[in-house]
C-alpha cells in the first residue's frame, strides 16, 4: 500500500511539472510574431504598464515554483526514508520535541519571502499608478455601460464607441494615453492584458488608468467584471495606429455624419421613430445618450460591442431583433416593416 501512495504521489508530480511545462510552452509560442492583430497574452506585453506586470507575474511565479518544488522534494525525500519496513516490527521511530532551528526557519524563511513580495508588488503599483500624465498625452474618457463602451476624446471633440484608437508610443516621441473610467450603471472592469492590468469602473468613483503601446496593431480585451446577462459580450478592440493614421482617424472623426439623398428616407425612419431618443447622429436632430453615438457607425468593424462583425446582415439583423445577436441586450426591437427595416440599414451603411 505504501509503495502504491509513493508512485501515487511521484505521478502526481511528473504530470504537474509536464503541466507547467507545456503552459510555459503554449505561452510563449501564443505570442504574436509580426502579427497586426493581438490576443490576451500577459506575457506577450506591448506597453510599460503590462510589461511591469508581465515581469513581476514571471518574479513571482519563479519565487513561488522553487518553493513547490522544495516543499515537493522534501515530501518525496520524507516518504521514502522514513517509510515503514519490515524490519521495524510496528516499533515507534525516534521522536524530535521541538527545534529551535527548524523552528525558526520555517517562520523567517515564510516572512522574508512575503516581505519581498510584498515590496516588489508595491514597487510595481506605484510606478503605474503614480505616473504623471506628460503634456503632450492622448485623454480619452472611458463609460461603462450595459453592456458597450462609450470613449470620448474632451481635447478632440470626438465620441465613439467600443473601438479605442489611440497612437503608437514610440522611444523618438513617446505619446501615452491616459483614461479616466466611469460607469454610467454598475461595476466594469477595463482589461486589455497586452496594454495593462485590470481597472475597475464604479458608478460615481472615477479612476484612471495609463497606457502606452509601443507597437501598431489591434489589441483586444474584455469588461473583467461581471455586470449583468451579457457580460461576456462587452468586449473591447483598441486599434493603435501610427502616428499619422492615427491623425487621419482623428480628422475623419471631428467631421459630421455623411448625408446621402438616396438615404433620405431610412433617415426619417430614423428619426421618426425612438432611435433619436437614445443614439446620437452629429449634424442632426439625433442627441440621444443611452446607446452608442452612431455618426461614424461604417468606420467600426464590430457591432454590440464586438458580438458581431459589422456588415450588413449583420447590421439588418441587429436593428430588427437584437436579442438574436445579444440575448438581454437593453437595445429594444422596433418591430419596424421590412421597408423601413431596409430603408434604415441603408442610412447606417452611409455613416461613414
Amino acid at each position: 500500500m505504501l509503495m502504491l501512495r509513493m508512485k501515487s504521489s511521484l505521478r502526481f508530480f511528473e504530470q504537474t511539472i509536464l503541466l507547467l511545462f507545456w503552459s510555459a510552452t503554449a505561452v510563449w509560442a501564443g505570442e504574436p510574431k509580426g502579427s497586426a492583430s493581438h490576443g490576451t497574452n500577459i506575457f506577450a506585453p506591448a506597453s510599460t504598464p503590462a510589461n511591469s506586470i508581465a515581469d513581476l507575474s514571471v518574479f513571482v511565479l519563479v519565487i513561488t515554483g522553487i518553493i513547490f518544488v522544495v516543499v515537493f522534494a522534501l515530501l518525496i525525500y520524507s516518504v521514502v526514508k522514513f517509510r515503514g519496513r519490515a524490519m521495524d516490527s510496528g516499533r515507534e521511530p525516534a521522536q524530535v520535541y521541538g527545534s529551535t532551528q527548524i523552528e525558526l526557519a520555517w517562520t523567517i524563511i515564510p516572512i522574508l519571502i512575503v516581505v519581498v513580495l510584498f515590496l516588489a508588488t508595491a514597487r510595481v503599483i506605484h510606478a503605474i499608478e503614480d505616473a504623471p500624465e506628460p503634456a503632450g498625452a492622448v485623454e480619452v474618457t472611458v463609460i461603462g455601460h450595459q453592456y458597450w463602451w462609450e470613449f470620448r476624446y474632451p481635447k478632440l471633440g470626438i465620441v465613439t464607441a467600443n473601438e479605442l484608437h489611440i497612437p503608437v508610443s514610440d522611444l523618438g516621441h513617446p505619446t501615452p494615453t491616459f483614461l479616466q473610467l466611469l460607469s454610467a450603471d454598475t461595476d466594469h472592469s477595463f482589461w486589455v492584458p497586452e496594454l495593462a492590468g485590470k481597472t475597475d469602473l464604479i458608478p460615481n468613483h472615477p479612476n484612471r488608468m495609463w497606457m502606452d503601446p509601443q507597437r501598431t496593431g489591434l489589441f483586444v480585451g474584455q469588461c473583467a467584471q461581471y455586470c449583468g446577462t451579457q457580460h461576456a459580450k462587452m468586449l473591447l478592440r483598441i486599434s493603435v495606429d501610427r502616428a499619422d493614421d492615427f491623425v487621419a482617424w482623428v480628422h475623419a472623426q471631428q467631421k459630421p455624419a455623411a448625408e446621402d439623398a438616396a438615404a433620405i428616407a431610412g433617415r426619417r425612419v430614423f428619426e421618426g421613430n425612438a432611435c433619436m431618443n437614445c443614439h446620437t447622429v452629429a449634424g442632426t436632430s439625433a442627441n440621444g445618450r443611452f446607446g452608442p453615438d452612431l455618426t461614424h457607425l461604417m468606420s467600426r468593424t464590430t457591432i454590440a460591442a464586438g458580438a458581431a462583425e459589422n456588415t450588413h446582415d449583420k447590421l439588418r439583423l441587429w436593428i430588427q431583433n437584437p436579442g438574436a445577436i445579444k440575448p438581454g441586450s437593453l437595445m429594444p426591437a422596433m418591430k419596424l416593416s421590412d421597408a423601413d427595416l431596409n430603408a434604415v440599414v441603408s442610412y447606417m451603411e452611409t455613416l461613414q
